[in-house]
């Protein structure tokens, strides 16, 4: 499926970002670090994690830094890290979960990147993270329910990303095939070529 086609529209795309980053967004499981890696390939741009850059920061896991200073605090530190990674574009850079319901961050993102939301439903979602144990939020007694009340808060700031994807269980290259389709057909990108090479 990776035809010339497909690589003229990623040389586009990689020429209207710019020093742009491609910011993904969505909750925990729908796949942001793993489809991140795949489209940081993709584009030959790197590709960055704003959880991991935040436990260099403070010297500390995520889970402790949520256990030794409080929701609040993280997500102070994460809007810093995150405003200090969108200086340094073009990358593919992968968001925690509450990062894009800081409206801070979502303007940044807004001014020196292009948000990509990937959606998923409440099945994906508790299906991936019964898997993995260091969500501090879901931490409590009945994870499910606290999945809905999150999903239900964040998909209407979710819905704000530039582009969205359905992120399920299909090959990664699927989903970045139709990120960087999303990309190329993204108004705030008018990357230049893309009407043309359509069959």
């Amino acid at each position: 499926m990776h035809n010339a086609a497909a690589a003229l529209s990623e040389t586009a795309l990689n020429a209207a970002l710019g020093r742009r980053s491609v910011v993904l967004v969505g909750m925990m499981g729908a796949g942001k670090s793993s489809i991140g890696r795949r489209l940081s390939g993709r584009l030959a741009i790197p590709f960055v994690d704003a959880d991991s850059e935040i436990e260099k920061a403070a010297g500390m896991t995520i889970s402790e830094i949520f256990a030794a200073h409080g929701e609040p605090y993280f997500r102070a530190g994460e809007a810093r890290v995150i405003a200090r990674l969108l200086e340094s574009g073009p990358q593919v850079l992968a968001t925690g979960g509450g990062a894009f319901m800081n409206p801070e961050t979502r303007a940044a993102i807004q001014q020196k990147g292009v948000s990509v939301w990937l959606r998923a439903t409440i099945e994906v979602l508790s299906r991936r993270i019964k898997r993995r144990g260091d969500r501090p939020l879901l931490n409590n007694s009945d994870p499910i329910e606290t999945l809905k009340r999150l999903m239900k808060e964040r998909y209407p700031i979710y819905a704000e990303a530039d582009v969205t994807v359905e992120s399920r269980e299909v090959a990664h290259d699927t989903i970045v095939d139709e990120i960087v389709a999303g990309l190329c057909g993204c108004p705030r990108l008018a990357v230049a070529g893309t009407e043309a090479s359509k069959p």
